[in-house]
């Protein structure tokens, strides 16, 4: 698969009078349709060269979330049910009927989130280095949850610094964690701590149970733990990927996109 400039437009939608979502689309209309939703703190942009890469014929979304990129929004809600209303918006908007979508990290429990709501709608769910995080998942308990966002709140660089080095690899570029640093440390308050605190408490589990459609995981070898596959292996297809750390849709777009073409054919 090869790398083309594709012509990429971008539009916005209206939430009620709180939320402005901006996305970007790309490919035809009536080309079989990927929705890319990006990971906490960070953007649409993340997917530019992945779009790239994807078959020309493939209606590509890639949307900013509420308070990330270039979206804002003035609510009171940050859950992951609320982020998926976000990227509905987006189908709606675009009159899509069918989609498969595409999600990396936080990115990853909002598409389920998306799946269950629009089951008519959505045919399969991919998530990027995401829903493996025991840590996460199954909702943790309200102490282990005050616990967790309490480094947030004494630390909040500590903390972030914390995600990037858990998600890199012994190889992993300094140069590349700190890039990765940089722009999550800058995520927009203090929606960035109420959508982490969204995701802590998010229950996987539940959501699992409302969701029909197939899950596939694309899970870095070197992060995956074998206890949290055993945990999940009969509920997602679970595809271990040496791509690069958590952020590999950035490190490897040409990869990722031969990855989720694989899914929409």
């Amino acid at each position: 698969m090869t790398s083309i400039d594709k012509i990429k437009t971008d539009h916005e939608v209206q939430r009620g009078g709180h939320t402005t979502i901006r996305y970007t689309a790309s490919g035809p209309a009536d080309g079989p349709a990927l929705v890319l939703i990006h990971g906490w703190a960070c953007d649409r942009r993340d997917f530019d060269a992945v779009t790239d890469h994807l078959p020309a014929d493939h209606r590509v979304l890639a949307v900013d979330l509420a308070e990330h990129g270039d979206s804002r929004a003035t609510r009171d809600a940050w859950t992951m049910e609320e982020f998926a209303r976000d990227v509905i918006a987006v189908i709606e908007a675009e009159s899509v009927t069918s989609a498969v979508v595409a999600g990396h990290s936080l990115g990853g429990a909002v598409a389920v989130e998306v799946a269950r709501l629009l089951p008519r709608t959505v045919t399969r769910v991919a998530a990027l280095d995401s829903l493996l995080y025991l840590s996460l998942f199954p909702a943790p308990s309200e102490h282990q949850t005050a616990a967790m966002m309490l480094l947030f709140h004494e630390d909040f660089a500590g903390a972030v610094r914390g995600l990037v080095e858990g998600g890199s690899l012994p190889e992993t570029d300094p140069a590349r964690k700190d890039a990765y640093f940089a722009k999550m440390v800058a995520v927009r308050q203090p929606a960035g701590l109420r959508s982490i605190e969204g995701l802590i408490r998010w229950d996987m589990d539940a959501a699992l149970r409302e969701t029909k459609q197939p899950i596939t995981v694309f899970a870095v070898r070197g992060l995956a733990t074998p206890e949290a596959i055993e945990r999940y292996r009969d509920r997602f297809d679970i595809e271990l990927v040496d791509l690069g750390s958590h952020h590999f849709p950035v490190e490897d777009p040409e990869g990722t996109a031969k990855l989720l073409a694989h899914l929409t054919a």
